[in-house]
C-alpha cells in the first residue's frame, strides 16, 4: 500500500473546465524517510517506517537520535508504518508526493477536532422534548430517561448520553486527487479530511 505522511494546512476551492465548483484541502505531504524497513523474515510481516518533519537533537533522546542516525538523516517529530508498502525502496530514501498523481483516489487518516464534554443533542443528535410548558423549564436539550427505575434498575453499558466528543482516530475513504504541486508539496484533496489545521495525517493509495 502506497502512503505518506502529511500535514493539513486548510481548505479551498477550485473550479473545473465544466465550471462546476468542488470544495478540497491542502496537505504538505512529505518530503518523508525511510527510517526502518521490517521484513517477514525478521519481524514477521512487511511494512516501512516513515519519517516526517524535522526535531532538533538536543530535544531527543539517545535512542531516537542513534535510531534516525542509522537512516542517515536527522531526528524526526512523526514516525508512521505503512504495510505492505508496494515500492522497492531502501533505508534511508525519502518519499516525496510522485508517488501520487491527479485523479488518483486515496484515503485520509486524521484525528478529528476535540470537542470537550458535550451534551447528547450535540454530541448524539438527540431533540430535545418540545417546548416549555406545564411547569416544565430547562428541559428542551435533556436526555430522557435512560432506564427503568425497578427493573433493571441500573443504565445499561453503550447507552448514549453526555460525554467527552472528539479526538478519535477518523479514516475518511473516497477522496479524490485533485492537483498537485510538487515544487510546494502540495496536493489537493477532494473534500475535507478529519482534523484541525497543522494536524498531521496518513494519505494512503
Amino acid at each position: 500500500m502506497k502512503g505518506i505522511i502529511g500535514k493539513k494546512i486548510g481548505m479551498t476551492s477550485v473550479f473545473g473546465a465544466d465550471g462546476k465548483q468542488t470544495a478540497c484541502t491542502i496537505i504538505e505531504a512529505g518530503p518523508c524517510v525511510v527510517t526502518q524497513v521490517k521484513t517477514a523474515e525478521s519481524d514477521g510481516y512487511n511494512a516501512l517506517q516513515l519519517a516526517f518533519g524535522d526535531k532538533k537533537e538536543k530535544h531527543s533522546i539517545k535512542a531516537e537520535v542513534n535510531h534516525f542516525s542509522k537512516a542517515g538523516t536527522a531526528p524526526k517529530k512523526f514516525v508512521k508504518e505503512f504495510r505492505d508498502y508496494s515500492l522497492d525502496t531502501k533505508l534511508g530514501e525519502t518519499i516525496t508526493l510522485e508517488i501520487f498523481a491527479e485523479g488518483d483516489k486515496v484515503e485520509v487518516v486524521g484525528t478529528t477536532k476535540g470537542k470537550g464534554f458535550q451534551g447528547v443533542v450535540k454530541r448524539h443528535g438527540f431533540h430535545g422534548v418540545g417546548e416549555q410548558s406545564h411547569g416544565q423549564h430547562d428541559r428542551q436539550r435533556a436526555p430522557g430517561s435512560i432506564g427503568g427505575s425497578s427493573y433493571p434498575a441500573r443504565v445499561f453499558k453503550g447507552m448514549r448520553m453526555a460525554g467527552r466528543m472528539g479526538g478519535d482516530r477518523v479514516k475518511t475513504k473516497g477522496l479524490k486527487i485533485v492537483k498537485v504541486f510538487p515544487e510546494k508539496n502540495y496536493i489537493l484533496v477532494s473534500g475535507s479530511v478529519p482534523g484541525h489545521n497543522g494536524s498531521i495525517v496518513l494519505i494512503q493509495k
